[in-house]
């Protein structure tokens, strides 16, 4: 990995420049509208549906949510990790001595569970370079097969938890001596992550330039996005959302609201690490092994996305979301969007859908107005065998 003490300053302006470095190697993923999604989301939940939660017998909340889906489940593959790899190879190539030191013929290691794997074996054959892989033994079997069988990679099995991944990626490193290049604690990988976010922006105001410019002549209220929501897990993907929707340098006192930028877990097992840990005010470093079904969500935040999300506040709040809501979600996105996606992708949708904490937010702040609200679909690696076997359990 290029050194961190090289990286570039976390703003914007540094994933402006990384969205500039990656573009060749990387796909503007489309935004997706579905009006059906927008309706279900802005009717409140019935007493019954809150039955059994702890919104039992309050009010139900009565949001209007206008949905901009960010479709990185057509990223190269199949997900926005493609974007953080890309640009810690391309930094990395860049590094004074790298090459002339072996790097090339040494070649890259990282742990993951699937996607930041298969991400880093793309970015690492597009370079001509080696990739020693560490997955844990219950890791997707789509998303070991892309990475050793598509992309070439050398993989190795370890235990499921973060720890155990860990080290088994250490070992790798000090047998080969390639460089370690992690899923999401390092500069470089969430400057790059956070591009997803910011062609959102860019493809939101492309889309509404029409609504804008007749708002413009009439006096009225322009469209614009009032907050984007993300997966969380290790957190890249959330904290250089954040950088992107933060203002630019020279610009924090620039009018109007900022763009809210929230996170979304998986509750079970104790994988909303990041939802409990801003309520204790301290990061939670490690969690146990979890069943969840958002396989790409079950590792803790690491130290350098907790310093954004965290420490700076630029994310708002992190929502929880049941193994139900997220099957929810997932079978809305299949069958009324007709959009493949997995498990982890949906999080965040299920949190506008189903979690009455963040929808009283929206019906307070939006008011009748509401909120244009982006959801990132963070990827679509997942098999139609698995697919089909989840939703067997659910009739079963």
């Amino acid at each position: 990995m290029a050194d961190p003490s090289t990286a570039p300053p976390l703003t914007r302006a540094s994933v402006e420049a990384a969205h500039r470095l990656i573009k060749p190697f990387i796909h503007e993923t489309p935004v997706l509208t579905n009006s059906t999604l927008n309706k279900l989301a802005s009717t409140p939940r019935t007493p019954e549906e809150l039955a059994g939660t702890e919104w039992e017998g309050r009010e139900p909340a009565k949001p209007v949510i206008r949905f901009w889906f960010k479709c990185e489940n057509f990223q190269r593959g199949g997900a926005f990790k493609a974007r953080g790899a890309f640009h810690a190879i391309e930094r990395l190539k860049r590094e004074p001595g790298w090459e002339e030191g072996g790097g090339r013929e040494k070649g890259v290691v990282t742990h993951s569970s699937g996607n930041h794997a298969g991400a880093l074996s793309l970015a690492a054959l597009a370079s001509s370079l080696p990739a020693h892989i560490v997955m844990p033994a219950n890791a997707s079997p789509i998303k070991v097969a892309a990475v050793r069988d598509t992309y070439r990679a050398n993989v190795t099995f370890s235990g499921p938890t973060a720890a155990e991944r860990e080290a088994a990626a250490a070992r790798v490193v000090a047998e080969t001596g390639a460089r370690l290049v992690p899923p999401y604690d390092h500069p470089d990988i969430l400057l790059g992550q956070g591009t997803a976010a910011l062609e959102l922006q860019e493809q939101f105001a492309r889309l509404n330039r029409e609504a804008a410019a007749a708002a413009a002549a009439t006096g009225g209220k322009p469209p614009r996005l009032d907050a984007v929501i993300t997966p969380l897990s290790g957190g890249g993907l959330l904290s250089g959302t954040a950088l992107a929707c933060s203002p630019r340098d020279g610009e924090e006192d620039r009018p109007g609201p900022p763009i809210y930028v929230f996170g979304a877990e998986p509750t079970l097992d104790g994988a909303d690490d990041g939802r409990r840990g801003l309520a204790q005010g301290e990061r939670i470093a490690a969690i146990g092994p979890t069943r969840t079904i958002a396989d790409g969500l079950r590792t803790p935040v690491g130290k350098v996305p907790w310093t954004i999300i965290h420490d700076r506040k630029l994310v708002r709040a992190v929502y929880g979301v049941s193994e139900t809501q997220i099957k929810r979600a997932l079978r809305l996105v299949w069958e009324r969007m007709k959009v493949v996606v997995e498990p982890s992708a949906v999080v965040g949708l299920a949190a506008a859908l189903f979690n009455e904490e963040f929808r009283a937010l929206i019906e307070k702040e939006g008011g009748e107005d509401g909120w244009d609200l982006g959801v990132i679909f963070s990827g679509g690696n997942v098999s139609l065998d698995g697919l089909e076997a989840l939703f067997r359990e659910d009739s079963s």
